[in-house]
């Protein structure tokens, strides 16, 4: 072969004799205005077809390394959380509204029910912060933890919800703060609701309230609404409308409670077991209660304990 063709094949292969043989892959040299690339190892670049590194950080300016960047991003709907919740906390549901609120009753087993019915804070945004059984525990219960709504029974051992509306005046009157009272009652007796209104409460539902409906008014007494069960809204225009003060009854006056609650259910003709049930008492406590009654009110029997209680409007 002449020099001058031997020159042409050395021109072909790069310029030099010195270059890597087919099949041993070295680098291969940057390009014109190229600089070597940091850090990148001989034979490790990036195999045909696959993204540069740099692109899909988004650290590139050009609009594949934007691309390449926003396909790295998961998207948020497809999780199924709502966008900005986080999944977790009040927010999550969708409600965006959360309460804080404390029950105060005297059975376990019915704050048990109210906790699992509307305490899933997730679903409901209601946050049950505490619970207490008696005015004592109530109050520091409430003192401590300051929710925005007490579920407030009226019959509690150590002086009723009045009480606690009383030991709690100065909560609810404060302006920043205020913590409101919804009354949550077996008890649809006009007495009881007047009691509690007066007492400084804000509204006033029976047990037989659904979980939704209760959960919507406690967000009501939150937001300072007034609420209560149809039949019961009556009782409270016609005692606020009435400038005179309602009238003693010794008679009634001698029973507990308690012994109301079980004289109103008897005269509407309930039996004990029914009572039992509605009240979360025992029977024969049923029939203790009714002994008392008819004891302390000397009548006889049920059917003049219901004439009683009928000409006295209590059923």
């Amino acid at each position: 072969m002449s020099d001058a063709n031997r020159a042409n094949d050395l021109a072909v292969q790069g310029g030099s004799g010195t270059g890597p043989t087919e099949g041993q892959g070295g680098p291969a040299e940057p390009g014109p205005g190229q600089g070597p690339r940091p850090g990148a190892a001989p034979g490790t670049g990036p195999a045909e077809g696959e993204p540069n590194a740099a692109a899909a950080s988004g650290v590139l300016g050009d609009s594949g390394a934007t691309d390449a960047a926003s396909s790295e991003v998961p998207d948020a709907s497809a999780s199924g959380e709502p966008a900005g919740t986080g999944g977790s906390g009040p927010g999550a549901s969708g409600l965006g509204r959360h309460v804080r609120v404390v029950l105060v009753d005297d059975h376990r087993m019915f704050r048990t029910g109210v906790q699992a019915e509307i305490g899933q804070t997730d679903r409901t945004g209601v946050e049950v912060v505490g619970e207490a059984p008696d005015v004592d525990q109530a109050v520091s219960v409430i003192t401590s933890t300051r929710p925005e709504v007490v579920l407030l029974d009226v019959h509690l051992p150590g002086g009723g919800g009045v009480e606690v509306l009383r030991r709690c005046s100065a909560l609810m009157a404060d302006s920043e703060q205020p913590v409101r009272f919804l009354a949550l009652s077996v008890s649809d007796a006009a007495e009881d609701v007047i009691g509690v209104i007066r007492g400084g409460a804000r509204g006033y539902v029976t047990k037989t309230i659904t979980g939704s409906d209760l959960v919507d008014s406690i967000f009501r007494v939150q937001d300072g609404d007034a609420v209560f069960s149809p039949r019961l809204a009556g009782f409270v225009l016609d005692a606020f409308a009435s400038t005179d003060a309602p009238p003693v009854d010794e008679d009634l006056d001698r029973l507990t409670q308690r012994e109301r609650e079980v004289l109103r259910l008897i005269a509407r003709g309930y039996a004990y077991k029914e009572i039992a049930k509605q009240l979360f008492i025992s029977v024969k406590t049923v029939e203790s209660h009714v002994s008392a009654v008819l004891r302390k009110l000397q009548l006889s029997n049920r059917h003049e304990l219901t004439r009683w209680a009928t000409a006295r409007r209590l059923v």
